[in-house]
């Protein structure tokens, strides 16, 4: 797999649209930190270590849904393994005048745009969020 972000915001994509209450995907710290923001922005319920079949780590992601709809209306990923894509504190961009988030790697961890700007750091745009 050359993209695992891309593959997991894929999979919680197509969960989605399919109306499942939970997603699993193999499990990775870069993945877990991402799912850390979307938790903390309120995009998901939460998530949980477990296992497959064949003993390999996995996480498994609860989606969220309001009034039926997913909670998440748009998941692009903007940093690819082909293009990576690295922005200032000043350049990081909002999503939808702010109703959304960006999710951006930084030398300080992975956060939301909002924590990037008022931690005054730059740093790989992963995806953005709304």
């Amino acid at each position: 797999m050359n993209d695992p972000i891309g593959d997991m915001l894929t999979r919680i994509r197509n969960s989605q649209m399919r109306g499942k209450s939970t997603v699993s995907t193999p499990a990775s710290k870069l993945r877990a930190w991402v799912l850390d923001v979307l938790q903390s922005e309120g995009y998901i319920r939460g998530y949980e270590n477990g296992t497959d079949e064949r003993g390999h780590p996995t996480l498994e992601i609860s989606l969220k849904y309001y009034d039926g709809a997913p909670v998440i209306r748009e998941l692009k990923r903007v940093s690819t393994p082909g293009r990576r894509v690295y922005m200032g504190a000043r350049e990081i961009p909002q999503v939808r005048q702010g109703l959304g988030v960006s999710i951006v790697s930084t030398p300080k961890g992975v956060m939301s745009d909002a924590n990037a700007r008022a931690a005054n750091v730059g740093g790989e745009v992963l995806c953005t969020v709304f």
